[in-house]
């Protein structure tokens, strides 16, 4: 008998405790699970710029200093090539400037002779003395042939030239002959037409063709 009232209340102990264990896990299972703690955040550092090595950035510089260089050196050499070419053109055009510049001196040298020479026969025809006044003997102004001035003329009295009447008689060899006797004037006579130039002034001083030049010899 008292064996069966131990086991009746061994039994009885057992589904208490597991009674009391259900309780205590559905409890458990109603409180809402705690939020998992997020760990705290670490700084970061500021992100630092890539740092150029001393080495790299003295080559760069190296590189582009050299590339400016040989950028210079080229436009320099193509400059002197174009300046080279052009060199001819411009000795060319200079030398025909100078020409044109001695030419148009020239020209106006020969208009002015031309002029003075056209004035002293109009004013011979103008103002000269007739005939009966002026005689055949008497010395002529030399000075009025174009080339002639007061040195030469002093040289042809000093060897006996005196009219216009002589020098327009003159033939090629008598002038060549006179050009010999004026050594510091060659070939001033024939230049200037000193033969033909007498001819009209004695014609136009005395009015008579008694200047055509002789025969020839």
């Amino acid at each position: 008998m008292i064996i069966f009232s131990l086991i009746v209340i061994a039994v009885i102990a057992a589904l208490a405790g597991y009674f009391v264990g259900a309780r205590q896990r559905s409890l458990a299972a109603e409180i809402p699970a705690a939020a998992p703690v997020a760990p705290a955040a670490t700084p970061v550092a500021p992100a630092t710029p890539p740092v150029m090595e001393e080495g790299v950035g003295t080559d760069r510089f190296g590189e582009e200093k050299a590339r400016l260089i040989r950028s210079r050196d080229s436009e320099a050499a193509a400059l002197r090539r174009e300046l080279a070419d052009c060199e001819p053109a411009i000795d060319r055009l200079e030398a025909f400037t100078r020409e044109r510049a001695k030419l148009l001196r020239s020209l106006a040298d020969t208009r002015a002779e031309t002029a003075r020479y056209r004035q002293l026969v109009i004013d011979i025809e103008t103002n000269a003395p007739p005939p009966i006044l002026a005689g055949l003997g008497e010395p002529d102004d030399l000075k009025l042939i174009v080339g002639v001035g007061p040195v030469l003329e002093r040289m042809l009295h000093s060897l006996g030239v005196t009219t216009f009447r002589q020098i327009a008689r003159w033939s090629d060899r008598e002038v060549a002959e006179f050009d010999a006797k004026l050594p510091e004037f060659p070939g001033r006579i024939v230049r200037d037409q000193w033969v033909t130039q007498a001819r009209a002034l004695h014609h136009s001083k005395y009015g008579d063709a008694r200047a055509e030049p002789r025969s020839r010899a």
